[in-house]
């Protein structure tokens, strides 16, 4: 889509470029960006033009993903011995549904700030631990945890100025035994429900819930719990399931429930 109100696009060679007018936003892969009109925005800052390293390793283990990589370079990335979380990257690429074309530009920074609560790559990073590395316009870097990153629909703890630079997964979790269940409406339609739990190697047990709810919800146990534990758990925490065309609040929390169980069935628990 022709975007008439943009006079200009910048591409960024440095951080001193990451200097943001009033109409100015960050541009990753533009693959929503140039979906539709977007009022407001006069102007947009090229990321892409900084080089980052779409996929760093880490010598603990964990892995360091750029805002900039694309959905197609982290499904391409090889396991690794260990790894035992590495499917769920294929998993949460396969879930934003579009052609190759959109996987070789959307990117993972990008779909992660837009903050649907369909985002695959929000529900990939909060599931896994991951924590967002914020470059602040003073020059400065924070860091949160993508699950408190996204804060409601198309809402985040951004402010204007502030760039995510990278998303960073600890060893941790990536050597985690994760389990997950999917859903929509249609065949190929938009995520109604995405559940991922996860056993770490201290037998503690992490759900992670997105796509149902407006922002990620995560529980922790210190072990595997029961199906009555689970159950009372999520009710008790999760209070705003998301209503849109693409799936009702009570369906929405009828499979997050069954979804959560049967993840708490295939990591061990009790059936």
């Amino acid at each position: 889509m022709d975007l008439i109100g943009v006079r200009e696009v910048r591409m960024a060679a440095d951080r001193s470029d990451l200097v943001f007018a009033a109409d100015e936003i960050p541009l990753g892969g533009g693959t929503w960006l140039f979906s539709e009109e977007q009022p407001g925005v006069g102007g947009m800052v090229d990321l892409t033009g900084l080089g980052w390293d779409p996929l760093v390793e880490q010598p603990d283990g964990g892995l360091t993903i750029a805002a900039t990589c694309t959905l197609a370079e982290l499904r391409a990335l090889p396991p690794r011995v260990g790894r035992t979380a590495h499917p769920l990257f294929a998993v949460a690429v396969d879930a934003l549904l579009g052609s190759w074309k959109i996987h070789r530009f959307a990117t993972v920074g990008g779909n992660i700030c837009l903050a649907l609560p369909a985002g695959p790559m929000t529900s990939l990073t909060a599931a896994l631990d991951g924590v967002g590395v914020i470059w602040t316009p003073d020059g400065g870097e924070r860091r949160v945890l993508i699950a408190d990153l996204v804060t409601n629909v198309c809402e985040t703890v951004l402010t204007h100025g502030e760039v995510l630079r990278a998303v960073e997964l600890p060893a941790s979790a990536l050597a985690g035994r994760v389990a997950h269940r999917r859903i929509s409406l249609a065949h190929l339609g938009r995520s109604g429900a995405f559940v991922i739990a996860r056993l770490d190697a201290h037998e503690r047990f992490i759900v992670t819930i997105t796509a149902a709810t407006p922002r990620p919800y995560q529980l922790r146990f210190p072990g595997l719990p029961t199906a009555e534990e689970l159950a009372d758990g999520i009710e008790g925490f999760v209070r705003d399931w998301y209503d849109d065309p693409h799936g009702a609040p009570d369906w929405r929390r009828a499979m997050s429930l069954r979804f959560a169980e049967e993840c708490r069935i295939e990591l061990g628990g009790a059936a």
